[in-house]
């Protein structure tokens, strides 16, 4: 018991941290914030704040592990009878159909990703992020598919299953910032996704499919 009350202590604080940077971030910008002005808005000592975050673009992204692997954990997760591309095309679809959080369509959104626009450092960590989520899927293609490490397929077919995630997640940010309604945004990516698989070559749209069991 006391132990967990200990790690459910550790992830508020954690919490209540990282929520007190993004408020400064925002209001602040993230290049005007420092880990000390942190520390001193949550209450905790400096070396407390980096005890859990490294570095300060790791508050700003700290909802990131689950980002990183989504492409992989969708490809892993696909139908039967459904290819890899298709699987994220679908999961993506039905994210927007939603005018889910989870890719951007909230109201604030657009005061997230002015921060990023503003501050290489974000944007520098915005492109490590994503070479993250291209390698995840490229191991998750290899593995689902038995191919070699010689094999530059899988590498391949991943760059271009990361192109439409990224494209999409572009299109909302760009809306957002332009003062766009998440339910208007939602309506324009849900064309845009049918343009995206429209471009997508076959030998994309029918790489990995699942056999059925």
């Amino acid at each position: 018991m006391a132990e967990g009350l200990r790690e459910r202590k550790k992830r508020e604080t954690r919490q209540r941290i990282s929520d007190i940077a993004t408020g400064l971030f925002v209001e602040r910008g993230f290049m005007a914030v420092t880990m000390a002005d942190v520390a001193e808005a949550a209450d905790v000592s400096v070396n407390t704040v980096y005890n859990y975050f490294p570095a300060k673009e790791d508050l700003f992204f700290d909802r990131s592990a689950g980002v990183v692997d989504r492409l992989a954990r969708w490809v892993r997760g696909r139908d039967a009878g459904e290819s890899a591309a298709r699987a994220v095309l679908r999961e993506l679809r039905e994210e927007v159909e939603a005018v889910s959080p989870r890719v951007g369509l909230m109201e604030g959104y657009d005061r997230f990703m002015r921060v990023v626009h503003e501050a290489p450092p974000l944007r520098s960590r915005l492109w490590s992020l994503q070479q993250e989520i291209h390698d995840n899927l490229e191991t998750a293609l290899r593995e689902e598919t038995g191919a070699d490490d010689a094999d530059p397929l899988p590498g391949l077919i991943a760059g271009q299953i990361c192109w439409l995630h990224r494209t999409v997640f572009d299109a909302i940010g760009r809306r957002m910032l332009a003062g766009h309604k998440p339910a208007e945004v939602s309506r324009e990516v849900l064309v845009l996704l049918g343009d995206i698989e429209d471009l997508l070559d076959e030998k994309v749209l029918n790489y990995a499919v699942r056999e059925p069991s």
